[in-house]
């Protein structure tokens, strides 16, 4: 059966609209989950329960749903980067998680190799386009690289 991409209307730049491919989404995913878990463990060095949590990273543009969140918090438990505990003192009982000593020593790694990746990528799309046409020509012929 042949292959069908498939597309979805995204919000763009400046409100407008654009179309995403299959692939588009998957990458904007994976992007995501990486920059969740250096968001998660950065916010949690004070003390907070999920659906906090989900709205201050909202409210910093990192939208994510309930069913990806609670997994990712699992996650860095099992890794002992979190610490949770319940507190039943209010109206509902609620889970509150908090970045271990160990989870602030990966969160120091992780946003310094971030910081990193981030210059170099910014680099590279700062750079004009690599291997024009003229580029692709010259391939193979004496005095090319």
């Amino acid at each position: 059966m042949p292959r069908v991409a498939r597309y979805r209307v995204v919000e763009g730049k400046g409100g407008g609209q654009r179309v995403a491919s299959g692939y588009q989404e998957r990458a904007r995913a994976e992007l995501k989950r990486g920059v969740l878990q250096l968001a998660v463990l950065a916010l949690l060095r004070a003390p907070s329960y999920g659906y906090d949590l989900l709205r201050v990273l909202a409210e910093a543009g990192i939208t994510t749903e309930e069913g990806t969140l609670y997994p990712a918090l699992r996650r860095l438990e099992k890794e002992q980067l979190l610490v949770a505990e319940w507190n039943t003192t209010g109206t509902r009982p609620r889970k509150y998680y908090r970045t271990t000593d160990r989870g602030q020593d990966v969160l120091a790694s992780l946003a310094a190799e971030w910081q990193g990746v981030t210059r170099a990528l910014e680099s590279v799309l700062a750079r004009p386009m690599v291997g024009g046409e003229s580029d692709a020509d010259d391939v193979g012929q004496p005095g090319s690289s």
